[in-house]
């Protein structure tokens, strides 16, 4: 179908901070799914049929803004995470 490659370009750069920096951090699996959910929901989604068209066309300094954006919303959630876990 056409629209199977339409997804948001966020997605794998959250989930690949997750898996990369938090995977061994405490949280269960439903919670690092949770936590990506959250982190989702802080960045303004940017829809996409193709990763390497964003990619191409991003500047450095939008690259840097990009990798900044996903940290600091990865950091929140799972800072909220773990205060709704106490």
């Amino acid at each position: 179908m056409y629209f199977d490659t339409v997804h948001n370009f966020y997605e794998r750069h959250v989930i690949n901070e997750i898996t990369e920096n938090y995977k061994t951090c405490g949280l269960d699996d439903e919670q690092l799914a949770d936590m990506a959910c959250i982190a989702l929901n802080q960045i303004p989604p940017r829809y996409i049929r193709h990763d390497i068209d964003m990619s191409f066309y991003m500047s450095p300094i939008e690259h840097e803004e990009m990798e900044v954006r996903v940290k600091v919303a990865v950091k929140k959630a799972f800072n909220r995470i773990k205060a709704s876990d106490h």
